[in-house]
């Protein structure tokens, strides 16, 4: 009869865990953007914060600082200085909502919305470092999103270990 593995002969080496190949994608993201993003004058997550507002549909109200950190995934106390020094570049401004002033709007500035013609390159960048079309990328996105929907609706009791 076998004996049963070991926890230390069950864990993964570093290099083949999906965990780590995720994080070091995001890191290796991070670090290529970098020389693009610093031209702009942005860090990689005020380009995050300014392409969610990119987004948004002129028709639409202000979005909160509650709703744009629900999407961007950010807790307000990683979000509120980031917006902080996007406003005093001139890029966007907060504002209390009239009907409650608990409730923070963001609205782009005009040069807000300039940035956002000085950055319509990125993308094409990125695909071209990737070496991937649009449909490589798009399909890898999908799967990626998936992978984190999955990783977000895991609850405590599939985290639990059957042994």
């Amino acid at each position: 009869m076998n004996d049963p593995l070991t926890d230390e002969e069950l864990l993964i080496p570093l290099e083949e865990q999906l965990c780590f190949a995720v994080y070091s994608a995001g890191i290796a993201f991070t670090r290529m953007y970098q020389p693009l993003l610093s031209k702009l004058g942005l860090t990689y997550p005020q380009y995050l914060v300014m392409l969610a507002l990119w987004s948004e549909p002129e028709s639409a109200a202000p979005p909160t600082v509650n709703a744009l950190g629900r999407r961007l995934r950010l807790k307000s106390n990683t979000l509120t200085p980031l917006l902080k020094r996007l406003e005093s570049r001139g890029w966007l401004r907060r504002q209390r909502d009239v009907d409650d002033e608990r409730v923070v709007r963001i609205t782009l500035t005009a040069s807000g919305q300039e940035l956002r013609a000085q950055a319509a390159h990125l993308p094409g960048c990125v695909l071209g470092a990737l070496g991937m079309d649009s449909d490589e990328a798009h399909a890898l996105q999908l799967r990626i999103l998936e992978l984190r929907d999955r990783l977000e609706g895991a609850d405590e009791e599939n985290l639990e270990t059957t042994r």
